[in-house]
């Protein structure tokens, strides 16, 4: 069996790579830059992750080099292109976060392939769908992923080519360590491939907040200005040490010459980390950066809080994938050092970043506007990124005008426009087309955010488009009208949804005296509340007690004064990637029965 698997490797195939492959200064290949940082930090720690503990109790380090992952990623090349994979293939990607996934990642980088980058979480179901619409030519992933693809045969029916990341089973190919084995026999450096920046580089999916997650195509020009962008704008010098809880960062990391540690956190639940491991691994580590959903640094700050921890080492905090709650910031100016900071940078899979807001500028922020129903603040746009904000719907806009832009202070949809938006989604026109404006040579992406600018040119965040709530006396957002009752101390989030009641009868605004009836159905606005885990109400008077001071909290404001309908739920359904994205639409459904 051992033999029959090595001869699937086609050694022709090197010498046919090594002949063609071309190179230049202008090549956008984002891979071109790790050899660059094996030249130049050789001996910097690339990456390091936990690998178990000593006799003590002490967290076990394996750890690369850049010299030893330029080795490592081209010892995959090698082998890939022996296993018949070439430049153009789509290769999905099923590989927990870890050294052995950035090595492979880069690997399909240099060789020219589009990995396909995915949350195998997202459900059996929206992971068949997600997967058949990439259609892979080859995948590499572990032994799950493996018997997924002989379940769901329609599904990965156009995948040609198949590595078992582990040990291999009955189901055929290769395996990773057969990759490395054969690759690793030859010492020559592996001849990237050539790409332009209008080049496909890798699909990557959305988180699926308001649906199923779409495949969103990058570009190589879109991966460099994510880079440059990023680098200019949070001054990330290399030889930096970042823990990045979103596996793609790691790539960045690469890129710009700073250590990745791999945090000791399940991608696929975020918010269930243990925040005394997070915090050793940041002291262990040094770490000067890092980024992840609020779930995870929500846990994180109350630790040290209760626990008298500092974090001395973090330059700057990256929060992001939902609302950062203000105690979040609070606390963290309790633990970090003065000339530290956090930050929410806001984006989106389909246009990141695209603006950012330190903590220490958004509390300031509050003292200047204390009122819950201004919003969230987002800051201001990044360099190269335009931001204009359009009026609201929910129809496509095949081209630009200027006609569209609303003032200051009027609330509307955020579209951007720069180097790093993406142009379209993979086998989804529709979405495409109600996503994307053509502006001649350039394309604007509808942020599917509602939103406003203040006079000095900050973006506030007013919530989803499409999760607004149409009363018959206008469109409510949930962002402020969640932040009135999120003011409640016994609050842990809150979500606006409306329910569908039947219209029984209705006063005018021109006539008060006068009640129209009919059939038809209207949109009742109901507050839901997730209280924390201590303070659920356990009986019918605490209940009470408790919607009494929701609603007398929404009195307080016009905006939520209409909001008369407040229900209690224990755990909000939230997105698999950050543990944060309220799934509103599933809550709605949840709230349309209790009322019915």
């Amino acid at each position: 069996m051992e033999d029959e698997r090595r001869q699937l490797f086609r050694p022709s195939s090197f010498v046919q790579i090594t002949m063609t492959a071309i190179q230049t200064e202008t090549n956008a290949n984002i891979a071109r830059l790790l050899p660059k940082m094996a030249r130049e930090r050789p001996e910097q720690i690339a990456v390091v992750t936990g690998a178990g503990r000593d006799a003590n109790g002490k967290v076990i380090y394996e750890q690369w080099t850049f010299a030893e992952l330029d080795r490592r990623s081209d010892a995959y090349a090698w082998g890939l292109t022996g296993y018949g994979f070439q430049p153009g293939m789509r290769v999905l990607l099923l590989v927990p976060a870890g050294l052995p996934l950035i090595a492979l990642t880069f690997a399909l980088f240099k060789v020219g392939c589009v990995p396909i980058l995915i949350d195998p979480a997202m459900g059996t179901q929206n992971l068949a769908v997600c997967i058949a619409e990439c259609q892979p030519d080859a995948m590499i992933g572990v032994a799950r992923a493996h018997l997924a693809r002989l379940v769901f045969r329609k599904a990965f029916r156009t995948v040609r080519r198949h590595v078992t990341a582990g040990r291999w089973a009955a189901w055929g190919g290769a395996t990773l360590d057969d990759l490395y084995d054969v690759g690793a026999t030859i010492t020559t450096p592996f001849p990237m491939a050539e790409k332009h920046a209008g080049d496909p580089a890798a699909i990557v999916f959305t988180t699926g907040s308001t649906g199923v997650p779409k495949g969103v195509l990058y570009e190589y020009g879109m991966f460099n200005a994510q880079c440059r962008m990023l680098q200019e704008f949070y001054g990330v010098q290399p030889g930096e040490i970042d823990m990045p809880a979103f596996p793609l960062f790691a790539l960045f990391n690469v890129a710009l010459g700073v250590t990745s540690v791999i945090p000791p956190i399940d991608p696929t639940r975020p918010a269930a980390c243990d925040p005394a491991k997070v915090v050793e691994t940041i002291h262990d580590q040094h770490v000067t950066m890092s980024f992840g959903s609020p779930a995870i640094w929500d846990k994180v700050s109350r630790y040290c809080v209760e626990h008298g921890v500092r974090l001395p080492t973090l330059r700057r905090v990256l929060m992001a994938g939902a609302p950062v709650p203000a105690r979040i910031h609070e606390r963290f100016m309790q633990i970090i050092e003065p000339q530290a900071n956090t930050f929410t940078p806001y984006g989106a899979t389909e246009a990141l970043p695209v603006s950012s807001i330190s903590g220490r500028e958004l509390l300031a922020l509050r003292a200047e506007r204390p009122g819950p129903t201004a919003g969230t603040c987002v800051g201001r746009p990044v360099t190269g990124v335009e931001l204009r904000i359009i009026r609201i719907t929910d129809d496509a806009i095949p081209a630009w005008s200027d006609d569209l832009v609303l003032p200051p202070g009027e609330v509307g949809e955020i579209t951007v426009s720069g180097p790093a938006v993406t142009k379209e989604y993979i086998n989804r026109p529709e979405s495409t087309r109600l996503a994307k404006i053509q502006d001649g040579g350039r394309v604007w992406h509808r942020m599917g955010d509602l939103g406003y600018l203040d006079d000095e040119e900050r973006v506030w965040f007013y919530g989803r488009k499409v999760q607004r709530v149409e009363t018959a006396d206008g469109p409510l957002f949930t962002e402020p009208c969640e932040l009135v009752f999120n003011q409640h101390p016994d609050v842990f989030r809150s979500a606006l949804v409306g329910v569908q009641t039947k219209d029984e009868g209705r006063r005018t605004k021109e006539n008060p005296a006068q009640s129209i009836r009919h059939s038809s159905s209207v949109v009742r606005p109901v507050m839901i509340i997730e209280p924390h885990a201590d303070k659920f109400p356990r009986t019918a008077a605490e209940r009470e007690r408790f919607e009494a001071e929701l609603l007398a909290l929404g009195a307080a404001h016009q905006m939520t004064a209409s909001i008369q309908t407040v229900l209690f739920h224990r755990s909000f359904p939230v997105d698999i990637r950050h543990n944060a994205k309220i799934f509103r639409e599933k809550l709605a459904a949840w709230a349309q029965q209790e009322l019915a």
